[in-house]
């Protein structure tokens, strides 16, 4: 296991899911974690786990980013977990919905990347949760789409500047997870459909070649390598986690 004993991780939408679950799983690898969300109540229940501390933030507001960060404290690895989706036909998306997806998806991972790098000292590492909808496309979640492409062009971007630091930046774009963004993402096909969440569950599962959906600790343990020995050169990607479907 990595051995990251004696750094400090901030977690951005740390209270669920994925972001939760990399909380855990840079604790138990002996790192002080800080998770930050705007729901005060799913944090505190994470943040029972022993080194696990909470500060609350809205990573979509440039203020509450820097006082996320002056509450955390200096951190060696940061990672842009917060996100959202929404769905709509493309010709139904309103503006408001476009707005909503940029602001959480992507100007969030920007606000936070970059006030988690000025904030560097040395060694770092900077890793944003993207999507597989980063990397391709999918019908229906258009603007979720966009602002994920845009950040792994980010990423690419980031890490040619910092290729001369002892820094990297990347980006981990799972397929559809098991989590509860998923859930939403199902209670939408049975709303649609008229599937029972079986039938929903498995359409999703179809994207993936493997036929499943991809567990949170699968994108802990690639975000824990990112940090580890042997990884160094691993700098500007946006790494699959998807059983085969890219």
């Amino acid at each position: 296991m990595t051995d990251l004993s004696g750094k400090r991780v901030l977690i951005t939408g740390g209270g669920s899911g994925v972001g939760a679950d990399v909380a855990r799983g840079f604790a138990a690898a002996g790192a002080e974690v800080v998770i930050t969300g705007r729901r005060a109540k799913a944090l505190g229940k994470v943040a029972e786990a022993e080194g696990i501390r909470a500060v609350k933030a809205d990573v979509t507001d440039e203020a509450s980013v820097q006082a996320m960060f002056a509450a955390a404290g200096p951190c060696d690895v940061v990672i842009a977990n917060a996100g959202a989706a929404d769905t709509a036909p493309f010709g139904r998306t309103t503006l408001e919905q476009w707005n909503a997806m940029m602001a959480v998806n992507l100007t969030g991972v920007f606000l936070t990347l970059r006030e988690g790098l000025n904030q560097f000292t040395g060694w770092g590492r900077l890793i944003s949760v993207a999507s597989t909808a980063g990397l391709k496309g999918y019908g229906y979640v258009s603007a979720y789409t966009a602002a994920k492409h845009g950040v792994v062009g980010m990423t690419r971007a980031v890490a040619q500047e910092v290729a001369k630091k002892p820094v990297t930046v990347n980006a981990l774009c799972p397929g559809f997870l098991d989590s509860e963004m998923t859930d939403r993402s199902v209670a939408n096909i049975i709303d649609k459909t008229g599937m029972d969440e079986a039938a929903a569950r498995k359409e999703l599962a179809k994207h993936n070649p493997q036929k499943r959906l991809i567990q949170p600790s699968e994108v802990t343990a690639a975000a824990l390598w990112l940090c580890g020995p042997g990884s160094e050169g691993i700098n500007g990607q946006a790494l699959p986690i998807a059983g085969g479907e890219l």
